[in-house]
């Protein structure tokens, strides 16, 4: 069984598939720039304050707040 986590507590290098979202808002727009449920994310960067945090999925990198990464459930990669 696969625990799922927030994309906020993630590790910088760490592999993850995105699963579900907790903000129907957010999701939309997130949706729109190709975080789709099963798409494989890895954290690549991290801001020295922990935020924004950058991640790359679809052969791009996006950068998110820290409060929207919560807001994106994530199953990790084993």
């Amino acid at each position: 069984m696969a625990t799922m986590i927030s994309l906020a507590e993630l590790k910088k290098g760490q592999k993850a598939f995105i699963r579900s979202f907790t903000n129907d808002a957010l999701s939309s727009k997130l949706i729109e720039m190709g975080c789709l449920p099963g798409e494989p994310i890895v954290l690549s960067r991290i801001a020295p304050f922990g935020c924004p945090l950058a991640i790359n999925i679809a052969g791009y990198e996006l950068s998110l707040r820290k409060d929207e990464a919560a807001a994106v459930l994530i199953e990790l990669v084993a």
